[in-house]
């Protein structure tokens, strides 16, 4: 059983999520509209994981995503597991180049209509995984000028890049892809060599997974 605070400003999308982590077995500790009660609330209960949405009063804009760099930048090991109802790459590469991504996860709103999926993606972030939406993936490894880095990658690369980035370990990327785990090892080795990622500085996986995201941000910019 997890105790996890919820953030989620729609009244019907909070009790239901609050009903899915229930029926999941969790506990929800505080169940809040606003990211000012959602930084109140992590400060008195101290929970196991955060869930909260990107776009929160009063601004509707980036109030939760920014509650929860704030939370991050408090403990940088809280699990939080952001909700967003469309594929906003700035906030995505926000969360995920603010410092560490383990124990981060970042999916579209949809996702929660998966309940194993969600629940899945929710027991992973508190293991310390990173979970990325396929769909923001899709669109953070888009085709991109060729003198990044990102475009030396093959399509087979950016495919095991992109299920790497949803937290998939290498049994699981060969069973996905329908090759063996020798081949996705070899795949990987060239990702990161082709990302120039030093394999003696932190784990490379997440390493290419900021990659991908710093594009993304830059291209924005």
């Amino acid at each position: 059983m997890l105790r996890v605070i919820l953030a989620e400003d729609s009244v019907l999308l909070r009790a239901g999520l609050t009903e899915l982590l229930a029926l999941g077995g969790h506990r929800v500790l505080a169940s809040v509209a606003d990211a000012s009660a959602l930084l109140r609330a992590v400060a008195a209960e101290r929970p196991d994981v955060v869930v909260t949405d990107v776009r929160m009063p009063p601004g509707l804009r980036d109030e939760g995503l920014r509650a929860a760099l704030e939370l991050r930048s408090r403990d940088p090991e809280l699990p939080v597991l952001v909700l967003s109802q469309y594929v906003a790459t700035a906030y995505a590469t926000q969360l995920f180049t603010g410092g560490s991504a383990a124990g981060l996860g970042y999916l579209l709103k949809d996702r929660v209509g998966e309940v194993t999926e969600f629940l899945d993606a929710l027991r992973r972030v508190h293991e310390g995984q990173t979970v990325i939406d396929p769909e923001v993936v899709r669109v953070l490894l888009a085709p991109r000028p060729a003198n990044e880095p990102l475009a030396r990658l093959t399509p087979r690369e950016r495919e095991v890049l992109a299920l790497m980035s949803e937290g998939l370990n290498n049994q699981a990327l060969a069973a996905r892809l329908f090759i063996t785990e020798a081949s996705v090892v070899k795949h990987a080795s060239s990702i990161f060599a082709k990302l120039d990622l030093d394999p003696t500085v932190g784990n490379r996986r997440v390493l290419a997974v900021l990659a991908h995201l710093r594009g993304a941000r830059e291209s924005a910019e």
